[in-house]
C-alpha cells in the first residue's frame, strides 16, 4: 500500500489499533504500535526495522526498543487479535499448518538446519506453527508458536549411556553410511563436540536469544494442541479443524482433538493403518493368570492404500468443491471454472498401538470408526490423497471434499504475510522480538482483511 492509500484509511487504522493495543499501558507504546503497523503495510521490499524506519521517517532504535525491550504484553494483543479475527472472518473451519522462515545466520532464536516445506528441502531456517480461521473468501491467523529444535534444547543431548532427559526427543539414530569409491559402505563420521561443550553452547545460544526456560523441544502436533488449549482459554473454539498429513498421520494428535471435542478432517499418509469398518474383535482365550485379555481383531490392520485399492477406483464420483480464483490481472467477475476431482469415502477404524491404548477405547476392544476420504484421479493406478475425519456418518461426500480442501487458504495467508507484510523479514535475535514481530504482522494482515471484507475495492487492496 502506498502513502496515499494508507492516508485514506488512516482513521480506520487508528480505530483498529485502538482495540488491538487497548491493553498497552503507555500512550507512546500504542503510538509506536500504530507506526509499526504502518511500516509493515507501506510498499517496500524489506520490512525489517531499518528500512521501515527510513520509510516512516523515524529512528529505527524506536522500533527496535518497542520489539525487544519495551514492557508490553504480546499475549494480550494476540488474544484481542484472535477474537477480532473470528468476528471478521466468521470461520467455517480452522486450519493448522507450519511454515519455514529462511535465515542466513545461526543466532536468531531457534534457527537450525531443518526441513522446510517453504524451501522444499533441509535448510537454515526457523519453523513457525500457526492456526488460522478460514472460509473460502477470507482467512486470518489466530495463534503462533516458534518451534524449538533439539539443537536448542540441552535436555536433548544424550548422556554417556545414550539417554536423553527430554521425553519427546527422538531416539538416537544409527550412524548414517555413505559409499566409498568402490561402492562399499563406509561409516559417515561427523565430528561431535563433547557433551559438556554441546550443553554449554546450547545454554549460551538460549541466553543470547532470551529463550524462556520452559520452552523446550516437543513435536509440532503437541504445540498445536497447546495453541488450541490457549485459544479455548480465550473463549474461542473451532467449528472444525483441518491440517496436512504431517499432523493428520499422528494418532496421538487425532486422539487429542477427540478428547477436546474438536471435530476434524485431516490429511494422512497411505501407510496409515486401519481395520475395515465391518471388522470385529474376538475373544482371546484366558491363560488363567493375570487380567482377562481385551478382545482383539483376528487380522492385522491394513494400510489405507490397501483398503482403498480393495474398494476400487470404480466407486469414485466427480466432485466440484469451489470456483477457481481469477488469474492475476483478470477481471474478478469473469468466470474462471471450478476445481474438481474424483473421490470416494468409506468407513474405517484407524489402528496402531497408540490408538489401541487410547483412553477412549472400551473394554470390548472395538476401535473408533471414522471416515476415510480418498482422491483417485482417473487413469491413475492408485489414489493420490487420503484424509481421515470423525464427522457424522450422514455427512455427504461433497461436504467431506469441500472441508478437506479448505486448507488452501493457509497458503494465501503465508504468501501475503511474507511477500507483502514482512513476516520473515525480522532480523532480531530475541525470542520475544520474534513473537512481537509476527503478532504485529498478523495485526496488519487482519486489518487488510477487514478492509477487503467491508469493501473489496478499498484503496490499496487487490
Amino acid at each position: 500500500m502506498d502513502e496515499r492509500g494508507l492516508a485514506r484509511v488512516r482513521t480506520r487504522l487508528e480505530d483498529f489499533a485502538a482495540g488491538v493495543f487497548a491493553g498497552l499501558p503507555r500512550s507512546d507504546q500504542r503510538a509506536t504500535g500504530v507506526r509499526y503497523l504502518r511500516g509493515l503495510m507501506l510498499d517496500g521490499r524489506r520490512k525489517s526495522m531499518q528500512p521501515m524506519a527510513q520509510r516512516l521517517g523515524v529512528d529505527h532504535q524506536q522500533l527496535q526498543q518497542f520489539l525487544t525491550s519495551s514492557t508490553w504484553d504480546v499475549n494480550g494483543v494476540r488474544q484481542r487479535l484472535a477474537a477480532a479475527a473470528v468476528d471478521v472472518v466468521g470461520p467455517q473451519v480452522w486450519a493448522l499448518d507450519d511454515t519455514g522462515l529462511p535465515k542466513d545466520g545461526k543466532a536468531s532464536a531457534c534457527v537450525a538446519r531443518q526441513y522446510s516445506g517453504t524451501l522444499g528441502k533441509v535448510g537454515n531456517c526457523q519453523i513457525a506453527v500457526s492456526v488460522h480461521a478460514t472460509t473460502d473468501t477470507a482467512s486470518a491467523v489466530l495463534n503462533w508458536r516458534l518451534f524449538v529444535p533439539e539443537s536448542w534444547d540441552e535436555t536433548c543431548v544424550p548422556d554417556d549411556a545414550g539417554k536423553v532427559a527430554n521425553p519427546h526427543a527422538r531416539r538416537l539414530r544409527r550412524q548414517p553410511t555413505t559409499l566409498d569409491e568402490a561402492g562399499a559402505r563406509k561409516p559417515h563420521t561427523r565430528k561431535q563436540l563433547p557433551r559438556a561443550e554441546q550443553i554449554d553452547q546450547i545454554l549460551r545460544r538460549r541466553a543470547a536469544s532470551k529463550l524462556p526456560d520452559d520452552q523446550r523441544y516437543r513435536p509440532k502436533w503437541m504445540m498445536a494442541l497447546e495453541m488450541l488449549d490457549e485459544l479455548a482459554g480465550w473463549g474461542l473454539h473451532p467449528p472444525l479443524l483441518t491440517a496436512d498429513a504431517g499432523y493428520g498421520q499422528v494418532a496421538e494428535f487425532r486422539q487429542g482433538l477427540t478428547e477436546r471435542g474438536i471435530p476434524y478432517i485431516m490429511a494422512t499418509t497411505s501407510s496409515t493403518t486401519a481395520q475395515p469398518d465391518h471388522a470385529q474383535p474376538v475373544e482371546v482365550a484366558y491363560a488363567g493368570v493375570g487380567k482377562h485379555p481385551t478382545p482383539r481383531y483376528p487380522h492385522p490392520a491394513r494400510s489405507l492404500k490397501d483398503l482403498a485399492l480393495t474398494h476400487g477406483a470404480h466407486h469414485t464420483q466427480p466432485v466440484r468443491w469451489r470456483d477457481r480464483l481469477p488469474a492475476h490481472g483478470r477481471a474478478p467477475d469473469r468466470p474462471t471454472g471450478e476445481l474438481s476431482g474424483h473421490f470416494f469415502a468409506l468407513r474405517v477404524r484407524p489402528a496402531g498401538r497408540t490408538v489401541q491404548r487410547g483412553p477412549h477405547r472400551g473394554d470390548d476392544g472395538v476401535l473408533p470408526e471414522c471416515w476415510l476420504l480418498v482422491q483417485w484421479p482417473p487413469g491413475q493406478d492408485e489414489p493420490t490423497d487420503y484424509w481421515l475425519s470423525d464427522l457424522p456418518t450422514t455427512t455427504p461426500l461433497t461436504e467431506l471434499v469441500r472441508l478437506a480442501k479448505s486448507r488452501w487458504r493457509v497458503e494465501h495467508d503465508y504468501r501475503e504475510l511474507k511477500t507483502a507484510l514482512g513476516l520473515d523479514h525480522f532480523e532480531g535475535r530475541s525470542w520475544i522480538g520474534w513473537h512481537r514481530h509476527v503478532t504485529l504482522a498478523t495485526a496488519a494482515q487482519l486489518f487488510l482483511t477487514q478492509l477487503r471484507t467491508a469493501d473489496p475495492k478499498a484503496a490499496g487492496q487487490t
